[in-house]
């Protein structure tokens, strides 16, 4: 069966969340790392389109497996799923339920919202795939990364759906984490160009400040 266009390089994520209000347009200032972006992408609207947040899941499982199975393998077998509050639950339950893989996340202890605790059946030495919605400056990672390393899990890799291409997975990578992306804003950017959902003021907007943030 032909592909179609969106299917190459997983456009058609960024098609089902523009047609979801998943993108917009601004001036967004969203915690202590994105200030003043022109873009803001939230993947959370998937919950909104099931049958998307499954194709999400499928497709997600499909680049693990093969950058596992590669001569030098890209990524490590895993014993649980690790889902990243609060973006990365969906799709990390969705992705749980399609590789029927164990799942684990963090919430706040009862009366104690300064502190988490894992929820979960879990086993030191267990290695950990941890899943969330988007990576932009890599801190979601990193912290979620430090709670199961205290829990006595194994970790080191990490799946999403979008990489903000501000360079998060580079910082990553040099503290020793691997991360996998479906689809970069880059090329989402140029997709809505193309296709007449955005204009050019937009667009170049856009690319000028990830450039900036990669540079900075």
């Amino acid at each position: 069966m032909a592909r179609g266009g969106d299917d190459i390089g997983n456009l058609w994520l960024a098609r089902v969340l523009w047609s979801l209000g998943g993108v917009r347009f601004g001036d967004f200032t969203l915690g202590r790392t994105t200030v003043h972006s022109p873009v803001y992408v939230n993947p959370r609207r998937l919950i909104s389109r099931p049958t998307a947040l499954q194709r999400a899941a499928r497709v997600l499982d499909e680049e693990v497996r093969t950058l596992q199975s590669m001569r030098n393998p890209q990524m490590q077998p895993f014993d649980l799923i690790a889902g990243i509050p609060l973006g990365g639950l969906h799709l990390a339950t969705a992705f749980s339920l399609r590789t029927k893989v164990p799942m684990v996340y963090l919430h706040p202890r009862p009366g104690k919202p300064e502190e988490m605790t894992l929820e979960g059946v879990y086993q030191p030495g267990q290695r950990v795939l941890m899943v969330d919605d988007l990576v932009n400056k890599g801190g979601s990672i990193l912290a979620m990364g430090e709670q199961l390393r205290e829990a006595g899990l194994v970790v080191g890799d990490a799946a999403v759906l979008i990489d903000r291409q501000v360079g998060g997975r580079e910082a990553l990578k040099e503290r020793g984490y691997n991360v996998v992306a479906l689809l970069g804003l880059e090329p989402m950017l140029n997709y809505l160009m193309s296709t007449g959902k955005i204009d050019e003021r937009l667009y170049r907007r856009s690319l000028d400040y990830l450039m900036k943030e990669k540079q900075g």
